[in-house]
């Protein structure tokens, strides 16, 4: 009987010591040091960066004004990581070792926009999410975007108003905003094929049936400016944004 439950225990053992093998096989030393930047956390301060820097690429131009509300834990010891700091220093264009990103006030108010905070807690988000409501006022353009910031640096853009989204800047990603209607696939994936660019995987979003979509997708390289140019012609299309690939 004894030697029955050694055999049961060793079994168990191994099976705990493949596990951990498959997980750290897919694991990479990123994942566990997180990247080199400024401030004390990588989810707090390096995530809050590029959470930005992927904000300011969707939102395409300069805004007069942003406001932030940041959630769980992110509203409790953010500000002390540096989340408000990290996130105005990517929307400013700050990577995530740039020491600007200490005086990012500083450089927002040079430029002129106003930046606002605002804190909550929400047991439906995420512990590390922010709001981030951007305007342009002579333009009228605006923007909501979400994001999440997963840890080790990595992040994920959850949303851009009101549609689901999956960016997380781990590809080199095309964003397209355009009237929800048959066939919208099919051209664009034409269009990027005509242009020899592999596409890894894509996804798509919508308000309602025939409303505002988005797709999102995922390419093994970067899309030239004429792709971009031939993906406007597509009628119906609304905004266009690439996002290239988030350094390490």
């Amino acid at each position: 009987m004894a030697g029955f439950f050694f055999c049961i225990k060793v079994v168990k053992y191994r099976i705990i010591v493949d596990l951990w093998s498959v997980y750290m096989k897919y694991l990479s030393v990123f994942d566990i040091i997180g990247p080199v930047m400024v401030g004390p956390s990588s989810s707090h301060t390096a995530g809050a960066v590029r959470i930005g820097l992927i904000t300011r690429t969707i939102f395409g131009e300069r805004p007069d004004f942003v406001k932030f509300t940041l959630y769980n834990s992110f509203a409790k010891t953010g500000k002390g990581h540096g989340t408000d700091k990290g996130l105005v220093g990517g929307l400013l264009g700050f990577r995530v070792d740039d020491e600007r990103i200490k005086d990012a006030y500083k450089f927002a108010e040079s430029n002129k926009i106003k930046i606002f905070f605002d804190y909550k807690y929400d047991s439906e988000r995420h512990p590390n999410s922010v709001d981030i409501e951007l305007a342009k006022f002579d333009s009228g353009h605006n923007m909501v975007i979400k994001g999440n910031s997963l840890g080790a640096g990595s992040i994920q853009i959850s949303s851009i108003d009101g549609i689901e989204v999956d960016i997380r800047g781990d590809y080199h990603t095309l964003l397209l905003v355009y009237k929800d209607q048959p066939g919208m696939i099919w051209k664009v994936s034409k269009c990027i094929q005509d242009y020899g660019i592999n596409i890894a995987y894509l996804s798509c979003g919508r308000s309602e049936k025939g409303q505002k979509a988005t797709m999102s997708i995922f390419l093994d390289g970067i899309l030239s400016n004429e792709a971009t140019k031939d993906l406007y012609q597509i009628p119906d299309m609304y905004l266009i944004r690439t996002v290239e690939k988030l350094e390490k």
